[in-house]
């Protein structure tokens, strides 16, 4: 047992009950930061020890499956509590400037620290029960950050928010009920080794597509109708939190079940998942040229990458499932940044509305090439990090024979490409125009973009050496038992 796997909860944990306490701001920033700092020493330090000795585990309290809980961190859940972590560091200093007094003494700070406990909890919890708690915890601190501010609109979207995701918890709370009752655990390598003895079929499928549209719910996996609202209303670095960090929990959900849990009927899910993927592709990918307002078209870019990631673990072959974890943790970066990006845009523009802008590259060329830069990796040009990822998947489905799929990724990563560059063109380009006043645009906002640029030319150029560790990854999906005798072998 390794205590070192809990350690990504415990200090966001106790910086965010410390942080309840304070109301002077500076401290409560003092404190922000080391722990974020903190965090990403001891999520690269879990991410060294997977890679040196395996899979890491920790029975709480000693007691074993499947009586306790446990947390495991295996390559796939090390890396993605590393990516978050560093993630929200970044938005933590952007927000140090951006996110208005106001909000800071209303305890800004502490909902941060609590919805990284749920989303790195998530990440490493062996246990689909507390997956779910881990799942309320991070969307209780999101149902406060959405609504922090009191505006019309915020009020407004998070009430379609909350009623999602209250409906997609009673579901889960009824699939995990079935589960238990079927199969007498809810231990994840349990449930792996229940179903491969019971064989997969009948009401377990049914349990299979319900959780499919319960993850999918939380992913954006074509069912994305409330996600461009919902993160269209909060300020710009909370929409970086949750297009870089609270999808992604989902689309992990749905990754690990997919591969673990039910992988014994691929007849049934991959096809499910496959045209759901599509049509996220799609409708995403339509949306995202179809707008004119930098949220939304933002935000659709968020459901392209869902989609094309939900693509990937449905082809299912070692290439693709490398494709799977490379572009999961690309697409936090890249989401998180083009956010904060967007959000600095709109307060050097004084508008939302890109017919209202142009000309800015001469008022701040450092934010108009960060956004290009930001752009091509997402739309996958080489040599950035978009590019080896989404090559993987393509690869991945090629070879499983998935033509259709292919092409709709090839063909939305066109009109990703087309939608983020005429972006560029209308704000960064031409003349200027006089929209509504500019705001002042504070200053340090570049250190925060700049460090999470220079991770997603890193994942890019340095793709070789990322690959090592993503291929330890990727092996665990592929070769479930490997995570089945991790858990279960003390």
């Amino acid at each position: 047992m390794n205590n070192a796997v809990v350690l990504p909860l415990l200090i966001p944990l106790l910086a965010g009950v410390v942080l309840v306490f304070f109301s002077n701001v500076r401290a409560q920033r003092t404190i922000s930061a080391l722990a974020a700092l903190l965090n990403v020493a001891a999520c690269a330090y879990l991410v060294q020890q997977v890679r040196t000795d395996g899979i890491q585990t920790l029975y709480m309290g000693g007691w074993l499956p499947p009586f306790g809980i446990v947390f495991v961190a295996d390559m796939l859940g090390a890396l993605l509590a590393l990516t978050s972590a560093v993630v929200m560091g970044a938005c933590l200093f952007y927000a140090f400037r951006t996110i208005g007094e106001g909000r800071e003494r209303h305890h800004f700070y502490a909902l941060a620290q609590f919805l990284t406990v749920g989303v790195i909890g998530s990440f490493l919890t062996g246990d689909i029960f507390n997956l779910f708690v881990c799942f309320e915890v991070m969307l209780i601190s999101s149902y406060a950050l959405i609504v922090l501010g009191g505006e019309k609109r915020q009020l407004r979207e998070s009430i379609k928010y909350i009623l999602i995701n209250i409906v997609s918890s009673i579901l889960f709370v009824a699939s995990m009920a079935y589960l238990y009752a079927a199969l007498g655990t809810l231990n994840m390598a349990q449930l792996a080794v229940r179903v491969a003895e019971t064989g997969q079929g009948g009401g377990l499928n049914v349990v299979a597509a319900l959780l499919l549209v319960v993850f999918s719910l939380k992913a954006g996996l074509f069912l994305f109708f409330w996600l461009p609202g919902s993160y269209g209303a909060p300020p710009s670095v909370v929409a970086a939190m949750f297009g870089g960090l609270l999808t992604k929990v989902g689309v992990y959900a749905i990754v690990r079940t997919f591969t673990l849990i039910f992988a014994y009927d691929p007849g049934f899910t991959q096809p499910l998942i496959e045209w759901m993927s599509i049509g996220a592709m799609t409708l995403g990918a339509l949306g995202a040229v179809a707008y004119r307002d930098v949220p939304r078209i933002l935000i659709y870019n968020i459901v392209v990458a869902v989609g094309l990631i939900g693509f990937g673990l449905s082809a299912a072959t070692e290439a693709a499932l490398d494709g799977v974890v490379f572009y999961l943790l690309h697409d936090m970066v890249a989401k998180a940044l083009v956010f904060l990006l967007g959000g600095w845009l709109m307060t050097l523009a004084g508008t939302d509305r890109s017919g209202r802008m142009g000309g800015l590259i001469e008022k701040a060329p450092a934010l108009g090439w960060m956004f290009f830069a930001t752009g091509m990796a997402i739309a996958g040009v080489p040599p950035l990090s978009g590019f080896v990822g989404k090559l993987l998947i393509v690869q991945g489905g090629l070879e499983g024979g998935r033509y259709i799929g292919v092409a709709v990724a090839l063909a939305t990563s066109l009109l990703v490409l087309l939608s983020l560059t005429r972006l560029f063109m209308s704000a960064f380009w031409g003349e200027p125009k006089s929209g509504e006043p500019a705001s002042v645009v504070p200053s340090g906002l570049l250190a925060p973009c700049a460090s999470l640029l220079a991770i997603v030319a890193l994942l890019g150029v340095g793709a070789e050496w990322v690959n090592a560790y993503v291929s330890l990854a990727g092996e665990v999906l592929a070769r479930p038992e490997l995570y089945i005798e991790a858990v279960l072998k003390e």
